[in-house]
């Protein structure tokens, strides 16, 4: 004898089974969509909440970098010489060009133009201590000035001078310095103007982006430091009568 009643009903049961699967289906790929857009955006925005903003250029600061980038362009005359308007501005070089400029490799007359005209106090010249044609001469102002800053673990601020190819010992020596403009999160370099310049050209103002080397005498050295320019004396009061 058969019993009709029970297998009406466990077939009820699957259907509502089969209804119930239909049902959650459409709810758990709604729920890994949304799961799947969470994780995007949170690889997007997160690391942005740890990222190092850097503070506003100061007014020495912005005055360094506006006279840099102002020169961008500038080549020497003739195009393969190293006759410039920089070391003829210090006096310095040989007096072989044929415009009446001085004939020297000028990345550091470039960075001492910058900053002086920003109104850096410094000393031009060939004592200890003071800035000059030389690359290296930035660092040993550095180290006159407590001013000196090694690249690793060091943020560069605008205006700072970038110092490459740095080598130690009786007599120093560096391969070149640059003017730095910006140094963003996450490049290994700043981004820097540098005079002397031969990417571009022969001898020329341009910029470099995530710099962390330059070639110099065919050869590309590494960031080695930089220097900091001292801030400027404050001013007098004058206190009214």
């Amino acid at each position: 004898m058969t019993h009709p009643q029970p297998r009406a009903k466990a077939r009820s049961a699957e259907d509502r089974k089969r209804s119930s699967a239909r049902v959650h289906r459409p709810r758990v790929r709604l729920a890994r969509f949304l799961l799947l857009v969470a994780v995007v955006l949170a690889a997007i925005f997160v690391p942005r909440l740890f990222q190092r903003h850097a503070p506003p250029m100061t007014p020495l600061q912005a005055r360094i970098v506006s006279y840099a980038k102002s020169q961008l362009g500038y080549r020497t005359d003739p195009p393969n010489s190293y006759c410039n308007k920089f070391s003829y501005f210090w006096g310095s070089g040989s007096a072989d060009c044929p415009a009446g400029e001085l004939d020297e490799e000028w990345c550091a007359d470039f960075a001492a133009w910058a900053w002086h005209k920003a109104g850096v106090v410094f000393t031009y010249g060939y004592r200890p201590g003071d800035i000059n044609g030389a690359a290296v001469s930035f660092y040993e102002w550095a180290l006159a000035h407590d001013a000196w800053h090694p690249a690793h673990g060091y943020a560069a601020a605008p205006g700072d001078v970038a110092v490459y190819g740095l080598v130690l010992g009786p007599d120093p020596s560096a391969a070149h310095v640059a003017v730095v403009t910006d140094d963003p999160p996450g490049q290994e370099g700043p981004d820097v103007v540098n005079g002397d310049g031969d990417r571009t050209g022969f001898s020329v103002v341009e910029t470099g982006e995530d710099q962390v080397r330059a070639a110099a005498g065919g050869v590309r050295s590494p960031l080695s430091g930089y220097v900091s320019p001292p801030s400027p004396p404050p001013r007098a009061r004058h206190s009214g009568t």
